[in-house]
């Protein structure tokens, strides 16, 4: 009960932190002109919904901080059509192919919060020390969730290297708030940026939601990320419910086949109030799927207690629906944080398992 209260207290005081300015844009079939939607999808996440959460939470074990055995010492720049992917933690990637170095979601802050002394706070140092990074060309921020866009992070980012920041809808205005001067492309689903010749960044949708504060659900959109490159395309998606699967058999028709599709499996628990906007480990195998089978990196587990999902319980469940589903160990390959994964060029069509 006690620890029911202090997270209720933290969520009030989370979300009256300051708002950022709301976007302004023309309407389309996924925004009304004041906030952004799932397209034929009802939004549960009401205040009411998230305060009964966090109120009545129950949250399965988790450990205390501890170090890692290793971390990744990343190559400057990997050349051509080689994919190296380095795991930092939760679904920050340093993804390195055709002499560019790209980052997604990157978090380096103790806490995924608006706070230096409340909120979740990561169990692990990053799987990549800062200082072992290389020059960082690009970020890619799928939504803005504290999880997932950490401005003292894309700060730091932007005095070392001046990275390109590439960002769905209305996620420009919270950035520039706090770097004023920072290059940045945002785009709405479907929209395009040619980073380079040998990399072209695609928006497409995915079913989520956004949220800093009261008042600014959905004022910003969330998007998934296509990285068309000369050696096969990969497909990021920072977070997202399986909402059916259409946004995964859709990116399969557009852009398929991939080399690479990285997917969430964490923080899905309880369900009732989960489910619309993360998938299970369950679910993440149907996306798959969905995607044409390509080989899968699994992500937002084993480093910061978002949900009521316990530490363990990602790997273990991921594990049960693959055995479920017939799905061959070579075809999804979770890793730890400071692991890294050189990703095989050639894309092999997979007819195995039926799901």
């Amino acid at each position: 009960m006690r620890y029911s209260i202090i997270s209720a207290v933290f969520l009030v005081l989370m979300l009256f932190s300051c708002s950022p300015r709301p976007y302004d844009g023309p309407v389309s079939d996924h925004f009304d002109g004041e906030r952004f939607f799932n397209p034929g999808k009802p939004e549960n996440k009401t205040f009411f919904r998230v305060l009964k959460w966090y109120a009545t939470r129950v949250r399965q074990p988790w450990p205390a901080f501890s170090e890692l055995p290793f971390t990744d010492k990343p190559p400057q720049r990997v050349e051509g059509n080689e994919v190296r992917v380095g795991f930092v933690g939760h679904v920050t990637l340093l993804i390195q192919t055709q002499g560019l170095n790209i980052l997604t979601d990157p978090v380096w802050s103790d806490r995924a919060s608006p706070f230096t002394w409340a909120g979740p706070q990561r169990v692990h140092p990053p799987g990549i020390r800062f200082e072992d990074l290389p020059p960082i060309d690009v970020v890619l921020i799928s939504h803005n969730h504290y999880d997932h866009l950490d401005l003292d992070t894309l700060a730091r980012l932007w005095q070392r290297n001046r990275p390109l920041f590439i960002v769905p809808l209305g996620n420009e205005t919270l950035i520039r708030d706090r770097v004023p001067d920072a290059r940045i492309e945002a785009r709405d689903w479907d929209g395009q940026v040619a980073v380079a010749p040998g990399l072209t960044v695609h928006l497409a949708p995915m079913h989520h939601w956004s949220a800093r504060t009261l008042w600014d659900r959905n004022r910003a959109l969330w998007a998934a990320f296509v990285l068309a490159t000369p050696g096969g395309t990969l497909y990021f998606v920072g977070d997202s419910g399986y909402g059916g699967g259409d946004n995964f058999r859709a990116a399969a028709a557009k852009y398929g086949p991939f080399r690479l599709a990285v997917l969430p499996i964490g923080s899905y628990d309880p369900r009732w109030f989960m489910a619309d906007n993360h998938m299970n480990p369950e679910e993440a195998v149907k996306a798959w799927n969905d995607l044409g089978r390509p080989p899968m990196l699994p992500t937002h587990y084993g480093m910061f207690q978002l949900a009521d999902t316990g530490y363990e319980m990602p790997l273990r469940d991921l594990r049960a629906a693959m055995n479920a589903a017939a799905v061959p160990e070579s075809r999804i390959r979770p890793l730890n944080a400071g692991e890294h994964w050189w990703v095989e060029e050639r894309v092999i069509p997979h007819s195995d398992g039926a799901l």
